[in-house]
Protein backbone atom coordinates (compact mmCIF):
# COMPACT_ATOMS: atom_id res chain seq x y z
CA UNK A 1 0.00 0.00 0.00
CA UNK A 2 1.40 3.90 -1.11
CA UNK A 3 1.61 6.64 1.83
CA UNK A 4 -2.02 7.57 2.20
CA UNK A 5 -3.26 3.82 1.56
CA UNK A 6 -3.79 3.93 -1.79
CA UNK A 7 -3.33 0.54 -3.12
CA UNK A 8 -0.62 0.42 -6.03
CA UNK A 9 -1.38 -1.82 -8.75
CA UNK A 10 1.70 -3.78 -9.74
CA UNK A 11 2.07 -5.18 -14.06
CA UNK A 12 2.85 -8.66 -14.50
CA UNK A 13 4.35 -9.69 -17.37
CA UNK A 14 4.21 -13.58 -18.96
CA UNK A 15 7.11 -15.45 -19.73
CA UNK A 16 6.19 -15.61 -23.05
CA UNK A 17 5.91 -11.51 -23.35
CA UNK A 18 9.01 -11.49 -21.57
CA UNK A 19 10.91 -13.90 -23.66
CA UNK A 20 9.20 -12.03 -26.91
CA UNK A 21 10.51 -8.57 -25.46
CA UNK A 22 14.26 -9.61 -24.85
CA UNK A 23 14.28 -11.29 -28.17
CA UNK A 24 13.09 -8.12 -29.62
CA UNK A 25 15.68 -5.86 -27.62
CA UNK A 26 18.31 -8.47 -28.84
CA UNK A 27 17.41 -7.80 -32.47
CA UNK A 28 17.73 -4.10 -32.09
CA UNK A 29 20.94 -4.47 -29.91
CA UNK A 30 22.41 -6.10 -32.95
CA UNK A 31 21.07 -3.81 -35.61
CA UNK A 32 22.31 -0.42 -33.47
CA UNK A 33 25.79 -2.23 -33.30
CA UNK A 34 25.92 -2.68 -36.53
CA UNK A 35 25.18 0.79 -36.81
CA UNK A 36 27.36 2.16 -34.53
CA UNK A 37 30.88 -0.27 -35.19
CA UNK A 38 31.80 1.20 -38.53
CA UNK A 39 30.21 4.92 -37.41
CA UNK A 40 32.92 4.54 -34.74
CA UNK A 41 35.60 2.90 -36.76
CA UNK A 42 35.85 0.29 -34.24
CA UNK A 43 38.79 -2.11 -34.44
CA UNK A 44 38.21 -6.19 -33.52
CA UNK A 45 40.18 -5.04 -30.28
CA UNK A 46 37.30 -2.63 -29.65
CA UNK A 47 33.94 -3.82 -27.95
CA UNK A 48 31.01 -2.11 -28.21
CA UNK A 49 28.06 -2.45 -25.47
CA UNK A 50 24.46 -1.05 -25.87
CA UNK A 51 21.38 -0.80 -23.34
CA UNK A 52 18.07 0.22 -23.38
CA UNK A 53 17.42 1.79 -19.98
CA UNK A 54 14.43 3.78 -18.11
CA UNK A 55 15.34 7.11 -16.67
CA UNK A 56 13.48 8.27 -14.55
CA UNK A 57 15.63 11.89 -14.08
CA UNK A 58 13.92 15.42 -14.92
CA UNK A 59 14.52 16.28 -19.06
CA UNK A 60 15.08 12.73 -19.43
CA UNK A 61 12.75 10.55 -22.29
CA UNK A 62 11.22 7.63 -20.11
CA UNK A 63 13.45 5.27 -22.29
CA UNK A 64 17.23 6.12 -23.60
CA UNK A 65 19.85 3.67 -24.67
CA UNK A 66 23.51 3.68 -23.44
CA UNK A 67 26.25 2.98 -25.52
CA UNK A 68 29.70 2.15 -24.00
CA UNK A 69 32.39 2.73 -26.41
CA UNK A 70 35.54 0.33 -24.76
CA UNK A 71 38.58 1.31 -27.51
CA UNK A 72 41.47 -0.98 -26.72
CA UNK A 73 43.84 0.45 -24.32
CA UNK A 74 41.42 3.40 -23.41
CA UNK A 75 39.17 4.25 -20.94
CA UNK A 76 35.50 3.20 -21.72
CA UNK A 77 33.31 6.01 -22.57
CA UNK A 78 29.77 6.30 -22.33
CA UNK A 79 27.51 8.16 -25.11
CA UNK A 80 23.78 8.55 -24.58
CA UNK A 81 20.67 8.32 -27.27
CA UNK A 82 17.77 10.10 -25.85
CA UNK A 83 15.75 7.16 -27.44
CA UNK A 84 14.41 3.94 -27.38
CA UNK A 85 17.20 1.17 -28.65
CA UNK A 86 14.95 0.40 -31.99
CA UNK A 87 14.84 4.23 -33.26
CA UNK A 88 18.89 4.56 -32.87
CA UNK A 89 19.17 4.91 -36.94
CA UNK A 90 22.57 5.62 -38.98
CA UNK A 91 22.18 9.82 -38.29
CA UNK A 92 22.27 8.69 -34.62
CA UNK A 93 24.99 6.92 -34.93
CA UNK A 94 26.89 9.65 -37.07
CA UNK A 95 26.01 11.77 -34.17
CA UNK A 96 27.48 9.20 -31.23
CA UNK A 97 30.10 8.72 -33.30
CA UNK A 98 31.19 12.51 -33.63
CA UNK A 99 30.83 12.75 -29.80
CA UNK A 100 33.13 10.15 -28.58
CA UNK A 101 35.36 11.60 -31.31
CA UNK A 102 35.30 14.73 -28.96
CA UNK A 103 35.38 13.13 -25.69
CA UNK A 104 38.47 11.31 -27.38
CA UNK A 105 39.95 14.88 -28.41
CA UNK A 106 41.05 13.66 -31.36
Amino acid sequence: MAPGGRLIAMGFISLKDWRARSAGLAQAASRAKALLRPALALSEADALSVNEIACTDPGCPDVETVVLVMRAGEPTRALRFRGPLDALDEAAARLLAQEETGLRGI
